[in-house]
């Protein structure tokens, strides 16, 4: 998939990026809820999005899930991904994201946050780098910095990360390090 580049503020913006933060229901999932006949729930969520978090952390870019939902199934995946920074039931998210970023002495101009919906725009303001999937919610994605190419939980976490990766010089090492000399 060949992705346009992004403006040159964003990619600005994508270079001073430290912390970055994701909602997950409709950016690291689609945004729908399974639940089986005994209520428990179900998530999908994309293998290029986990190893886009895991190569942030590796980079140098700590990487953090907040959510309004209480979640188990978020709680397993963010701990599978090694994530120590996994907040669910957070009903305000930019005091979350605030508490973490002074936590790691990031500055809020250093934090990246993703998402999709009206209970995320009180982040979006406050934040260096505001991100929204491709399909979120239309009130939303006018006070996004940058639109992903890719849908919630089909790729977009993963285009934030390839952003912020290559906006800080770490393509040619992640490369090299798959194998690839050119």
């Amino acid at each position: 998939m060949s992705m346009t580049p992004p403006a040159p503020e964003v990619t600005a913006r994508a270079t001073r990026i430290r912390l970055a933060c994701f909602d997950v229901d409709g950016t690291l999932t689609d945004g729908r809820l399974h639940f089986d006949d005994e209520g428990r729930e179900h998530k999908a969520f994309h293998a290029q999005d986990g190893l886009g978090l895991t190569m942030l952390r590796k980079h140098g870019i700590e990487v953090a899930l907040i959510t309004a939902r209480k979640s188990r199934v978020t709680e397993i995946r963010g701990a599978e991904l090694g994530l120590t920074e996994v907040h669910t039931a957070t009903h305000d998210k930019l005091a979350m994201t605030r508490e973490i970023a002074d936590k790691l002495g990031v500055s809020m101009e250093e934090v990246a946050f993703m998402g999709d919906d009206l209970v995320d725009l009180g982040v979006f303001a406050h934040v260096g780098l505001a991100v929204a999937p491709a399909d979120a919610h239309r009130w939303v994605t006018p006070h996004a910095h940058w639109i992903t190419p890719r849908k919630g939980g089909f790729g977009a976490a993963r285009d934030l990360s390839d952003l912020l990766l290559e906006a800080q010089g770490k393509r040619p090492a992640i490369l090299a390090a798959a194998g690839v000399t050119a």
